[in-house]
């Protein structure tokens, strides 16, 4: 992530919300101890910088020696997650659950057996309630512990009934495991390549998921157990190019949800993600009207009760909620439109850097250029462009960094800078090779871009003619087809053969596909 290289502490301290801030330097004062004024003011030096900077910090607070300032920013760290954790205790059930879990050891180390164990029966009335497993798990370990502590005449049943859920919270880890670690694996090789190129990479997508799934009864599972399992199964048809059926699936966990909702906020993280994964699939698709249904559910998120947006929740929202906005103007062909949102979510992009991840840097860069390439915006499109170009981490996400060569080499010839094509096609043709993503579309592109210089304005249209024709096949072909999801470069044909705007063309096929499903 972007933070990396970020001093932990410094984070942590940018991280928080004015009330919280207020809330540590309360807890941090409490005991009146000069040394805690020492990290309080340690506190606010961090604070009020930009830039984490030790020297300065020193210059400013004689108080503070170098020798010091390891084990102070050590302490100071510690105490911020402790007044965080305290003064957020409804964020989070599991904070809630583990906390008891954690007092009901306390008491049993102090031999006050009956009070932990009716710590921990409401504990795990928690856990069951909410479908925390693995909480669940450490529960009844400790139950364990504490059914020996009382010798009564119908231990047998109690330690029966132990055994018994003990058995089926094993099972039922062991099946979130799998699904989740399916789920995973799955995201290493898409963040890696994108989407499949080829019939052995299909292969290993498939045999690894056959490999990986538990014999399971779907009825039988629960909540948690069948979100995994609809969440991996959403990942692997999306990963294989199987819109539909990741769709189809996309839906079963929004639904799922849906109809157990006293799990939205504890498990809020998912849900958003299920709908992101849900609207995905609605623009994969066209299906514009169901998409609109569900976009207005973020909305609806804001509302629940009991639901309060942490840091980590705004940053998802901002992702999905932009992500969806620029595509919303995709599925709808209104590129000139698009493009005066990007400023705006350029502007926010920025505010979120430290937080954002490089993956999904990179898929908001992509979709800007493409937007503006849409609306003719060629200048702006290049700039965009570069940004992902010029990064030196091109084994994230090398498809995306293959495509924007390609569309870079194309916005080149359209601002009329042959000789701009013929310097990068070489280099070009180098990069797609050595990240095995040369395949039959990008010969044909590139070769057409190389011929570009010899061919006179009075061929101009023959050769775009002849380049169409050579493409239009490879729409309907299983693993070349998947180039037509990174630019639309028949409508960008198209739009040259009959002397159009690029967005016309764009937008009477998008209606058309609209139109199609409704």
């Amino acid at each position: 992530m972007s933070n990396g290289n970020i001093d932990p502490l410094f984070y942590l301290i940018k991280s928080l919300t004015k009330a919280e801030k207020r809330s540590f330097k309360i807890f941090a004062s409490r005991n009146g101890n000069p040394d805690d004024l020492k990290f309080i003011k340690l506190f606010d030096l961090i604070d009020k910088h930009k830039e984490y900077d030790e020297e300065k910090i020193l210059e400013r607070e004689p108080l503070i020696k170098p020798v010091q300032l390891s084990n102070l920013k050590a302490h100071l760290y510690k105490q911020i997650l402790q007044s965080l954790r305290i003064s957020n205790p409804e964020n989070s059930i599991y904070l809630t659950i583990r906390e008891m879990v954690d007092y009901t050891q306390l008491l049993y180390n102090r031999c006050l057996y009956d009070q932990s164990l009716k710590m921990l029966e409401k504990a795990k009335a928690l856990a069951i309630k909410y479908d925390k497993n693995y909480l669940l798990f450490e529960i009844l370990d400790l139950e364990k512990k504490l059914v020996t502590r009382f010798l009564k005449t119908n231990i047998d049943e109690r330690v029966t009934a132990l055994i018994g859920e003990t058995e089926t919270i094993k099972e039922k880890l062991s099946n979130i495991t799998d699904f989740s670690n399916l789920t995973l694996k799955l995201y290493s090789f898409y963040i890696k390549i994108g989407f499949i190129r080829n019939q052995k990479e299909f292969e290993i997508a498939n045999n690894f998921l056959y490999s990986t799934l538990p014999v399971f009864k779907e009825e039988l599972l629960s909540f948690s157990e069948k979100m995994h399992l609809y969440n991996s199964f959403t990942g692997y048809f999306f990963f294989i190019q199987d819109f539909q059926r990741g769709y189809e699936y996309a839906q079963k966990l929004v639904n799922h949800f849906d109809i157990n909702s006293q799990y939205i906020v504890p498990k809020i993280e998912m849900y958003i993600r299920a709908i992101n994964n849900l609207l995905m699939a609605q623009s994969k698709l066209s299906k514009y009207d169901e998409f609109l249904v569900t976009v207005d559910k973020f909305d609806t998120i804001e509302k629940l009760s009991d639901f309060i947006i942490t840091p980590n929740i705004e940053l998802l929202l901002f992702k999905y909620r932009s992500t969806h906005k620029i595509n919303r103007y995709f599925l709808l062909g209104e590129l000139t439109e698009g493009s005066k949102t990007i400023p705006e979510i350029a502007d926010n992009l920025k505010q979120f850097s430290d937080r954002l991840d490089k993956h999904y840097t990179l898929i908001f860069y992509y979709k800007f250029a493409c937007m503006y390439f849409g609306d003719e915006q060629y200048t702006k499109t290049k700039f965009w462009l570069n940004q992902i170009i010029n990064d030196k981490e091109t084994d994230l996400r090398s498809d995306i960094h293959c495509f924007a060569r390609i569309l870079n080499l194309i916005s080149n010839y359209e601002l009329n800078d042959l000789d701009l094509i013929d310097y990068h096609i070489r280099s070009t043709y180098r990069f797609l090779a050595k990240k095995d993503d040369l395949h039959l579309f990008q010969k044909i592109v590139l070769k057409f871009l190389k011929r570009l210089g010899k061919i006179t304005q009075n061929q101009l249209t023959d050769a775009l003619k002849d380049l169409l024709e050579q493409l239009q096949p490879l729409e309907q072909t299983v693993y070349e087809k998947r180039a037509f999801m990174y630019f639309d470069i028949l409508s960008w044909l198209e739009s040259k053969i009959q002397r159009r705007t690029l967005q016309e063309v764009i937008q009477e096929k998008t209606q058309k596909r609209i139109k199609h499903f409704y």
